[in-house]
């Protein structure tokens, strides 16, 4: 719960000091600018909230966890997914990027102080499965921490993600591909490199042995 708190303030603070004409550069999500993930976060922090009030069946167990609750391809996304492609109208509707900062902070600072009043035993449903509310929150810190790094991807002085929420975001990765990334990788290049965002270099490649034929770990 903490990790999810300190990934969410501190991707929300990102966007907020972008400024605005960085709004129309690239993120690092494919065909998608910093205007573009700001819009897919606000869809992000209202799946939030919906999850945390959309309790399960009385009696039903939990289907998924932190780890199970994500959907592994290995196919990066093209933009063509009709949601995908939805997000660039809904992000160019808002025109001026303050009005997208100021519902982006509205609805997000409201998911931030939902997660943190929920109940992390508390089983609730979403995608047709069942988990406790404490690993849906879990499975979100490497969404926000992926986002950071998408939002920063071409803002060469922006800061990184706090180191925590990368570790964490690391930690759980390395259980949804139930395989560990070598030692001599940082939290951020595994990050980057294991979900494609960046190709390995030679010398990460041999590092990587063969597991290097398993990445990237396309994660929806």
């Amino acid at each position: 719960m903490d990790h999810f708190s300190r990934a969410w303030t501190a991707l929300l603070a990102a966007v907020a000091e972008t400024p605005d004409e960085d709004f129309e550069k690239p993120s690092g999500c494919t065909g998608w600018s910093i205007r573009d993930l700001a819009c897919h976060l606000v869809i992000d922090a209202q799946d939030v909230l919906i999850t945390l009030v959309t309790p399960a069946d009385d009696g039903a167990e939990p289907t998924a966890n932190a780890a199970t609750y994500w959907h592994v391809s290995d196919e990066p996304p093209t933009g063509d997914d009709p949601l995908d492609a939805l997000i660039p109208r809904l992000a160019a509707a808002y025109g001026e990027p303050r009005w997208l900062k100021f519902h982006l902070d509205d609805v997000g600072s409201a998911a931030g102080r939902a997660a943190k009043l929920a109940d992390p035993a508390l089983r609730v449903s979403t995608q047709d499965m069942v988990l406790t509310a404490g690993d849906y929150l879990s499975a979100y810190v490497i969404e926000w921490t992926l986002h950071h790094l998408d939002l920063i991807a071409h803002l060469p002085d922006a800061a990184d993600p706090p180191s925590e929420s990368m570790a964490a975001a690391r930690a759980l990765l390395e259980e949804i591909a139930q395989a560990e990334f070598p030692a001599s990788f940082t939290d951020k290049d595994t990050l980057l490199v294991s979900t494609g965002r960046r190709a390995p270099t030679a010398e990460e490649t041999a590092a990587l042995g063969d597991l290097a034929d398993r990445i990237p770990f396309i994660l929806g």
